[in-house]
């Protein structure tokens, strides 16, 4: 399908949200995806902003905003309205960072940054494919043939650990290479009042790629997985988020929250190490699975 950007000017956007180039591609789960949500505070001066489906992250400063991932290209819309609904203003966002290029997670970053003036800042990987617009070679999903993105021409790299700060807001990058060779977990704190907690955006760690691709026969990108199990184990994690908000069960956490039953939903120490088991588990299971298609051609020629 193509990527419509006109509902930018049906819904009152910024014109620049209107004017970026949309790219074009086959997309069977987008309108699923781009779903609208009502925004809501995580907790302290973090927000969600995005759609029903992709996860857009909001952290609030006097000085300035952050904001993680851009979703879809025509989920910018949205998540400029989202913001403006909670109060802020979209220009004032001043970082824009991303969990993993691909386009329905940094489809809308172009955009937004066009409207914002924003510094965009990535992983060397996904730097450049930010850069490019299309998927790197070494991307498991690259054969999927994915629909294309706006080109970022400036974007900002960074390292493995780095602190960014925005007013009084810092988070800090960790590098969590697997689905894409260039992802990105974000961690910080957020306060209310007397209470502090640290809160982690972590990038999706699933093993998806096209049928002829195996994952065995990349042993570096296999070696990225297993780094960034180890780093989400043990990293200070009060509450989880994830690219997928379905992944760190987002909006059951929202619903529990609202009917009263659970005023602290969205804390749970556990969390990342639970995401880490989910995760390794269907690694494993996707070892397992080429290695059985080996096993059994090898049978098959005795």
């Amino acid at each position: 399908m193509r990527w419509q950007v006109v509902a930018a000017i049906l819904l009152g956007v910024h014109p620049a949200i209107a004017q970026t180039d949309s790219p074009s591609g086959k997309c069977a789960s987008c309108a699923v995806w781009n779903t609208p949500q009502t925004p809501f505070r995580v907790f302290g001066n973090t927000y969600y902003v995005g759609t029903r489906e992709l996860s857009a992250v909001l952290i609030t400063s006097k000085e300035g905003h952050i904001l993680l991932d851009g979703a879809l290209p025509d989920s910018a819309p949205q998540i400029v309205q989202n913001i403006r609904a909670l109060g802020f203003d979209p220009k004032q966002i001043k970082l824009i960072v991303n969990s993993h290029a691909h386009f329905d997670h940094a489809g809308g970053i172009a955009a937004l940054q066009q409207l914002s003036g924003a510094t965009v800042a990535a992983s060397p990987s996904s730097a450049a494919v930010l850069r490019r617009g299309v998927p790197s070679q070494d991307d498991p999903q690259r054969d999927l043939d994915p629909p294309s993105m706006t080109k970022i021409r400036d974007v900002r790299v960074l390292r493995d650990g780095q602190a960014l700060r925005i007013g009084t807001s810092t988070i800090t990058a960790h590098f969590t290479g697997g689905h894409t060779p260039g992802g990105t977990s974000w961690s910080w704190k957020s306060c209310e009042q007397l209470r502090c907690l640290n809160i982690v955006y972590a990038d999706s760690l699933t093993a998806v790629s096209a049928d002829t691709y195996r994952f065995t026969s990349h042993p570096k990108l296999l070696e990225k997985f297993y780094k960034s199990f180890a780093v989400l184990e043990v990293i200070p994690c009060d509450i989880l988020l994830s690219a997928h908000p379905g992944f760190s069960g987002t909006m059951r956490k929202l619903q529990d929250r609202e009917s009263g039953h659970q005023p602290d939903a969205f804390v749970d120490q556990h969390s990342c190490r639970d995401y880490v088991s989910n995760a390794r588990e269907g690694l494993t299971k996707r070892i397992a699975s080429e290695n059985a298609v080996v096993d059994g051609g090898r049978d098959a020629n005795r």
